[in-house]
């Protein structure tokens, strides 16, 4: 009896799966031979079906044998190459013959009577065999596509290896083995969900079968049931064969334990939403073709966008389009309020929504879970915690509410509608799918914000920058101003003296307008204004007209002549920067000379300005004697000379060298190019 289960089984599992297989519209060599092979699993099924009811002749199952064979290895044939053929080209390759000779044969044998039934049964031991070394070739030969060949060869696979070891046992014996036969019809049913898993993944065969996700649902649910109630029955039976009297008590108290256990169970809608996505990750096809997702989510966020508002519905509309939907709006916390930043075709939120919004902004930001608003109304069982009224939902112009996460915090929230009836229903994949493409949108969005307020920070620095750069220029001027006053009283009547005062305010002047020009225009550098100069009279100049007031005097040694090309202002910043901190860091005894000529150096310009003043250690030089803003002054510096000098000469094409000991004195040596094309 427990035979004919397995094989009836086997009929009505084949059956099943050619209905499927002729749902199919889409043609093909592969479709055809398939609901050939199929079908003839059927009625070979049935051929041993009726030699268990009514003793059909074990010598005619093997023309049923062969039949089934052949039509396998015609498919796999049809199949090892990915090219489509049609039956003429697929029966004129000299491979496809021999692979098909045995089995013809066989039929030819049986048909014939020619060889005995141990002939026989080594002949379907070969065929065995050699379906198996086909199955082996076609896997091999899938390379990356292994995976979705998987079940293919797990249901050739294991059926052929069955047969293959029933035969063999068959070819010795020269009979069947009971056992194996009963077996077998068990082996062949179990193994269909193999195939139907392996015809939904490889797209190649374009057949495109549906089977129900509830429906193989229910089916795992009753298998599982079936499997755990023939655990309890074992282990009933082994307490009623160690028995006692107290074994039928038992027994019948383990029976009712393990049928309310498993009704709670299967009551659970924990363990049927965790087997639903386990069986839906396993045994289908993946809903979107990730690849090509990817590079249309990428090409979407490529687009450049001038500005950030264009930037948010860039990104809103590659959510849309993700999952074909055409309407909805992108919202921002702020201050635990949700502020509109764009929207696509979706109307304005009525006051009832947007007290929807804020119940899920609250949900989520502990949750972080995708709201579907029609699964929300229909099963609120599935957001527990959300706390909402759920009669005004009927009222929300949007179906999905996608939140955006910045470190674990809410940034904001997508909604998302679609104008037509096509509506997407959350399921695990369409979940994982969603937070994919949500975090390269949020990446992108966080992105450009992040690049704003960069750019943002950077024009407050550099307007701080140009600011300290005038600010110091003041202090120049200022030094100018108490030059004269000081000189005044005792010059005041000196005609001599009045013109140079007058010619000095004349050049503060022009220095005063070009500062508040700068800050007018929020430029730091303007056009240097280059010209041939010397470089002696032009360092004796800075000298006389702004270092006199401070001991000690400078000393300025031409050692050769040299005429360079520079901006005469913008140089005699730097040069006056550097011999006012040489004054001051010397006492009004020491000595600060001034040294222009040629350096050993081809078409270089050396300037060495020395004092025998406190000094410097090799720390500070390395660490912050050209850092902008550290100074050693207090308050009454700005901590930019050194810098800003160095900055001039680099810019214009030389470099700066400092020799210094700590008690001994300081040595600049400032190198430049005689023509100066580079000054900035």
């Amino acid at each position: 009896m427990l035979a004919e289960i397995g094989y009836f089984l086997g009929i009505v599992g084949n059956l099943l799966l050619v209905l499927l297989l002729l749902t199919v519209r889409k043609p093909g060599l592969a479709k055809r031979l398939l609901i050939l092979a199929t079908f003839f699993n059927a009625v070979w099924a049935g051929a041993h079906l009726s030699h268990a009811l009514y003793a059909f002749p074990v010598h005619s199952l093997l023309a049923f044998e062969a039949g089934k064979s052949l039509l396998w290895l015609l498919f796999l044939c049809s199949v090892i190459k990915k090219q489509q053929l049609g039956i003429g080209e697929l029966l004129s390759r000299p491979i496809t013959l021999i692979t098909i000779s045995l089995p013809i044969i066989l039929i030819a044998s049986v048909m014939s009577g020619v060889l005995g039934d141990k002939w026989l049964y080594l002949l379907m031991t070969i065929i065995s065999l050699e379906l198996l070394v086909l199955l082996e070739t076609l896997y091999r030969q899938a390379g990356e596509e292994r995976w979705h060949y998987k079940p293919l060869a797990i249901y050739l696979g294991a059926t052929g290896l069955f047969d293959f070891v029933m035969f063999a046992d068959a070819s010795m014996l020269n009979q069947l083995d009971p056992m194996f036969w009963a077996a077998r019809g068990y082996v062949h049913a179990m193994m269909l969900p193999a195939l139907v898993v392996a015809i939904r993944r490889i797209k190649h065969w374009g057949i495109e079968i549906f089977i129900s996700r509830d429906v193989v649902l229910h089916s795992s649910l009753l298998i599982v049931a079936g499997g755990y109630l023939c655990v309890m029955a074992l282990a009933g039976y082994a307490i009623r064969y160690i028995g006692g009297n107290w074994s039928g008590p038992v027994q019948i108290a383990l029976a009712f334990l393990s049928l309310i256990l498993l009704a709670t169970v299967f009551l659970s809608n924990s363990f049927r939403s965790k087997l639903k996505v386990f069986i839906t990750k396993h045994f289908f096809a993946n809903q979107y073709d990730y690849r090509e997702e990817w590079l249309k989510l990428s090409q979407a966020l490529n687009t450049e966008a001038d500005s950030l508002p264009m930037v948010y519905q860039n990104g809103l509309n590659s959510l849309l389009r993700a999952i074909g939907y055409q309407s909805g709006m992108l919202l921002k916390s702020k201050n635990s309020k949700q502020e509109v930043v764009c929207q696509q075709g979706h109307p304005t939120l009525t006051q009832t929504e947007s007290s929807v919004v804020d119940a899920i902004a609250a949900y989520v930001q502990d949750n972080h879970w995708l709201v579907d608003i029609e699964e929300l109304r229909c099963k609120p069982f599935q957001y527990e915690g959300l706390r909402i009224n759920h009669g005004i939902l009927n009222e929300c112009s949007f179906q999905l509410v996608v939140p955006i996460f910045r470190e674990n915090r809410l940034w904001g929230m997508a909604l998302l509608q679609p104008k037509s009836d096509h509506r997407v229903h959350l399921n695990w994949e369409l979940r994982d799918y969603l937070n994919a493409v949500t975090a390269q949108v949020a990446n992108y969005i966080f992105h450009y914000e992040a690049a704003k307020e960069l750019a943002e920070n950077a024009q407050f620095a550099a307007f701080n920058r140009m600011s300290a750069f005038v600010l110091h220029d003041l202090k120049n001027v200022l030094a100018q101003i108490d030059l004269i006053l000081c000189n005044a009283p005792q010059h005041k009547h000196n005609p001599a003296f009045i013109e140079d005062t007058f010619e000095t305010l004349q050049h503060t002047k022009a220095r005063m307008e070009k500062m508040l020009k700068q800050l007018t225009e929020k430029k730091a550098n303007q056009p240097s204004q280059l010209r041939a100069v010397s470089m002696a009279e032009l360092i004796s100049k800075v000298v006389k007209e702004r270092c006199q007031m401070l001991s000690p005097r400078p000393v300025v040694e031409e050692l050769s002549s040299v005429q360079v090309s520079l901006d005469e202002e913008k140089f005699s910043n730097v040069v006056y920067h550097l011999i006012s901190n040489a004054q001051q860091a010397t006492d009004d005894a020491g000595k600060v000379i001034i040294r222009v000529g040629m350096a050993q150096e081809p078409g270089v310009v050396l300037i060495e300005i020395e004092d025998n003043g406190c000094g410097m250690s090799q720390e500070f030089i390395a660490n912050r004697l050209f850092k902008p803003f550290d100074t050693t002054k207090g308050n009454a510096g700005m901590g930019i000379g050194a810098y800003d000098a160095k900055s001039y000469v680099e810019q214009s094409g030389g470099r700066v060298e400092v020799n210094s000991k700590v008690g001994e004195g300081t040595v600049f040596r400032l190198y430049l190019p005689v023509i100066n094309e580079k000054a900035a």
